[in-house]
């Protein structure tokens, strides 16, 4: 079983309050990135929520966005002067310190965020518990992560379809193969008869004939491109929790390697057309694959 790297979830859990939500996207990447966006002080959720993300992906970049928000009857909005001064000194410093023009205004302010708090029955700004942040973004993890299995089944699907579309070509180059080397082998002696009459050369002949047969033998680039075949199908058997996408996109460059070998000793139209298939399904098992975990 496969998974996708894409993925979504969200949950909430309220409290009196207050509530607190959390969103997880996820999209393709080459290894494992976590971002966890929270709002401002709350940086200390970060390690905590890395974890949990890490011990449900092993691919893909992941986002995490913490919301927070304080019940509307809970009191009204109260200017935190504290956040207020804090901004205004950090605006004397850009300006003393380095030159930066204008002044600071309420929209400005407004836009940097964090200087009204939302009182409760105390003053107190709402401040959801770490354990409800994190049972939040575990909640919004699994979905994600099932959707993810839920993209890979999918995905499995058609990339098993690649699959039999390249034994079909494997199979049927396999079986053209002995009767291309015996019409070159009638077509060469034909040849040296016109040419040479009697005076035919019987060992020479065969030892020309076994010269090319080696030359188009193709029979190990189809036993490799099968094996490989055979491998793509045992990943896609894996666990869900384990990762294979590096894997399954090695393979794919095999297939390929395997495969334009296999163009360049055909020598024989049909087998061309169908390695020209088999290529096209190469090329949509590579795009597939650069989705799986």
């Amino acid at each position: 079983m496969i998974r996708s790297m894409t993925g979504y979830g969200s949950a909430t859990v309220t409290r009196e309050s207050g509530t607190v939500t959390v969103e997880a996207r996820s999209v393709n990447s080459r290894g494992l990135k976590v971002v966890v966006k929270a709002p401002p002080g709350r940086e200390r959720w970060e390690s905590e929520l890395r974890a949990l993300a890490e011990s449900r992906a092993r691919r893909g970049r992941l986002d995490l966005f913490v919301r927070v928000e304080g019940t509307p009857d809970a009191g009204g909005a109260s200017l935190d002067e504290a956040r207020v001064r804090e901004v205004l000194d950090a605006c004397a410093r850009l300006r003393d310190d380095f030159g930066v023009s204008g002044e600071p205004d309420v929209a400005s302010l407004l836009r940097v965020g964090g200087i009204f708090r939302t009182a409760g029955g105390e003053g107190a700004e709402f401040v959801p518990e770490t354990d409800d942040v994190k049972q939040a973004a575990a909640e919004a993890l699994d979905l994600l992560v099932e959707m993810r299995e839920r993209e890979g089944d999918r995905l499995e699907v058609d990339l098993r379809g690649r699959l039999a579309g390249l034994r079909n070509a494997i199979d049927g180059a396999e079986a053209l193969a002995p009767e291309r080397l015996e019409r070159e082998r009638r077509r060469l002696r034909d040849a040296v008869e016109d040419l040479a009459g009697k005076g035919l050369d019987e060992d020479r002949l065969l030892r020309e004939i076994a010269l090319i047969a080696d030359r188009w033998e193709i029979s190990e680039e189809l036993v490799r491109a099968r094996s490989h075949v055979e491998a793509f199908e045992e990943f896609l058997e894996a666990p869900a929790d384990e990762p294979v996408g590096r894997r399954l996109g090695f393979l794919v460059q095999e297939l390929q390697r395997e495969f334009n070998t296999l163009g360049a000793k055909a020598n024989d139209s049909r087998i061309s057309r169908l390695v020209v298939e088999a290529k096209n399904e190469i090329e949509r098992l590579r795009e597939q694959v650069e989705n799986v975990e």
